[in-house]
């Protein structure tokens, strides 16, 4: 795939504050739970680049293949803890917000197991991966996950 066009020659100025934003939120949280909500919303947006880039990062913070490979089961997969099935819920149910608005599940699950301030940081990131998504499936994004970092150390 050949992306549409560069979007940080663009958009520079805005597109780095994307990204000093999305590295701001992801640091906000434990890495392998940002890594997680990730590779689990761009599953649901189908979102390549994303899950072939989330998928590295999170296997380079200590992520095992295993929880990797069940993310899109994860209801049924019980090598998630509680914490990880709320964010898990709660970003299904933000990803998937216009095909019905039944999240209060969800949302009781993530108070539960998120202080307020983490259930704001949570929907951040889930906002953000989101963003993501909706830029690397538009304009036909592909980038190397080491190509990615570079980028993100530069930012």
């Amino acid at each position: 795939m050949t992306a549409k066009l560069d979007l940080f020659s663009a958009a520079p100025s805005l597109m780095k504050t994307w990204m000093n934003t999305s590295i701001a939120v992801a640091s906000s949280l434990e890495p392998t739970l940002i890594e997680l909500v990730k590779i689990r919303a761009s599953q649901i947006n189908a979102c390549a680049n994303c899950i072939n880039m989330h998928t590295a990062e999170a296997r380079a913070k200590g992520e095992t293949e295993q929880r990797i490979y069940l993310l899109s089961a994860w209801q049924e997969a019980p090598c998630y803890s509680d914490r990880e099935r709320a964010a898990l819920g709660w970003t299904d149910a933000l990803t998937r917000l216009s095909e019905s608005h039944t999240h209060e599940k969800a949302y009781d699950a993530l108070k539960a197991q998120f202080t307020e301030e983490e259930q704001v940081k949570l929907t951040l990131m889930i906002n953000v991966i989101n963003g993501w998504n909706r830029l690397a499936v538009g304009f036909g994004l592909w980038i190397d996950p080491a190509a990615a970092k570079a980028a993100q150390a530069a930012a």
